[in-house]
């Protein structure tokens, strides 16, 4: 029996919708007047009053009917195939995501030597200038606290945020990108950390406007210290300044930072200006510092991606890499923000300190850059920069540190042109990293009460200076009664505390 596909209120095109058989045909017929056509369809005759758009909604809903009749007459398996389709299509679009990043290659694992590069001789304690200072004899007679050097610990990687936001723009990684040559790839990791700051008054021009000074208030002694990271200075490094001030009231201290010109910053440094020490932190003008050295193709270089930082973090590289440029640049005296300085070094130049000793040799085994005293323009200052940036490795921690001066000095011994002393480890590292903890206990018992005593007594007299070792000492508390208690109270500017004795 035929059914209706579309009613027409129209009189123009009937349509009729017929099933023959299993057949569903399309009939379009061509307009009639015939009244008793069957074939016709109109809105009832006994209903003349019924709006036009009532009669619509009445074909419309027939047409749903129909429509969805003629989909149940459909096989299951056809809509099974067509739900399976839709599927597969979402499915497509919503997981599949093209990453194009690449593998992460097998990071390298830090390397120790024990000592100094295989094959390199051991150096007896000797100053390699002509002529040594009285105190600095002094000082090489004594090795009493030096030990032999054990294997430091492993520096995992470090490798988080460290500058502002950098102003070279990233290009988008391409599948072009990784069609490359292994050793043709961009290191594009360290675009992020290099900075290009807009500064209101050039490096130099500040520089040499604070060492200046005036008539009353100039710079007997030229300090640096740096600071290549996000966070700001604590309470070791503020104590490492009172301790520097303490010794050389006339000294000027510049802190190279790129965290320091802040309101934190400023907080830290406004009680030493308003006592009247010279002090000034700036940001580093790697452009300025690095010219004309080897430092400035290595630089250049780690920019455009072509120098692979490696895993060690770049703050710490490139901390070590600045305290020899700004020294060669200006000339001075640098010191780590953990070094306590105890007295001072009015009588050193051109000096260098030993890390540890051979107990075998009585010969250093190892130097460190921690503190470093050099005319502007050294000879060795410039050897420095140029190993670091023909040798830079950033997998390796200390390579490019204190191991790098080790392995320079080592190679130089002997050579004319070079005058610079070699001090032994009490001079500024009496106590190893590995027994760093010792400084921070209070007194247990009686002997061990005696032993501190002993202790302090040898640094206090033979001692330039202590280096605390961050990476060893940062978490510890300072207990009281320590030697490191004392040491404060002898140092400290603002602690307004009397030394005790033990």
């Amino acid at each position: 029996m035929p059914f209706n596909f579309l009613r027409s209120c129209s009189s123009q095109f009937p349509t009729t919708l017929t099933l023959k058989g299993t057949a569903l045909e399309l009939l379009l017929t061509k307009p009639t007047f015939d009244q008793s056509s069957t074939t016709m369809y109109e809105c009832p005759a006994t209903k003349p009053s019924e709006p036009f758009l009532l009669c619509l909604l009445h074909q419309l809903q027939d047409l749903k009917r129909s429509i969805l009749a003629l989909l149940f007459c459909l096989p299951t398996s056809l809509f099974a195939l067509l739900l399976l389709l839709l599927l597969l299509y979402n499915g497509f679009s919503v997981f599949y995501l093209h990453l194009p990043f690449p593998a992460k290659s097998p990071s390298v694992p830090a390397n120790f030597s024990p000592v100094i590069t295989a094959g390199e001789p051991m150096r007896k304690w000797s100053s390699l200038s002509t002529a040594s200072s009285s105190s600095s004899s002094k000082l090489a007679s004594s090795v009493m606290y030096a030990t032999k050097e054990e294997n430091p610990p492993v520096i995992l990687k470090t490798q988080l945020p460290l500058f502002r936001k950098s102003r070279i723009s990233i290009l988008p990684l391409t599948n072009s990108t990784f069609s490359r040559p292994r050793r043709a790839r961009k290191h594009k990791r360290k675009l992020k950390s290099v900075p290009f700051e807009a500064r209101s008054s050039p490096f130099p021009v500040r520089i040499a406007e604070f060492f200046a000074g005036n008539s009353t208030n100039s710079c007997k002694f030229r300090f640096f210290m740096t600071r290549i990271s996000l966070k700001s200075f604590g309470d070791r490094e503020v104590l490492a300044m009172e301790s520097l001030f303490n010794s050389h009231p006339n000294a000027c201290l510049v802190i190279v930072s790129n965290s320091m010109k802040s309101r934190r910053g400023s907080r830290i440094l406004r009680p030493f200006l308003d006592n009247g020490f010279r002090v000034m932190a700036i940001d580093p003008d790697y452009d300025y510092i690095f010219k004309d050295t080897h430092a400035e193709a290595w630089f250049d270089g780690l920019r455009k991606g072509n120098v692979d930082p490696g895993e060690v973090s770049l703050g710490q590289n490139l901390s070590n890499l600045l305290r020899l440029a700004l020294l060669y640049k200006f000339g001075g005296i640098y010191i780590d923000t953990d070094i306590i300085v105890l007295k001072s070094f009015s009588k050193l130049r051109n000096v260098i300190g030993a890390q540890t000793i051979d107990l075998e040799t009585g010969n250093w085994s190892r130097l460190n850059n921690a503190v470093l005293i050099f005319d502007k323009n050294h000879p060795l200052l410039y050897k420095f920069i140029e190993e670091f940036a023909l040798t830079f490795d950033g997998n390796k921690w200390g390579h490019n540190g204190p191991y790098l001066v080790s392995r320079v000095v080592s190679r130089l011994v002997g050579r004319p042109g070079f005058n610079f002393t070699v001090l032994p480890p009490s001079a500024f590292y009496p106590v190893d990293w590995s027994r760093i903890r010792s400084l921070f206990r209070g007194p247990r018992d009686e002997l061990h009460s005696k032993w501190m005593h002993k202790k302090l007594r040898q640094i206090q007299s033979r001692s330039l200076a202590v280096h605390l070792w961050n990476r060893q000492s940062r978490n510890l508390e300072v207990e009281k009664g320590s030697i490191i208690s004392h040491i404060e109270s002898d140092c400290c500017i603002f602690c307004n505390s009397a030394l005790s004795s033990l």
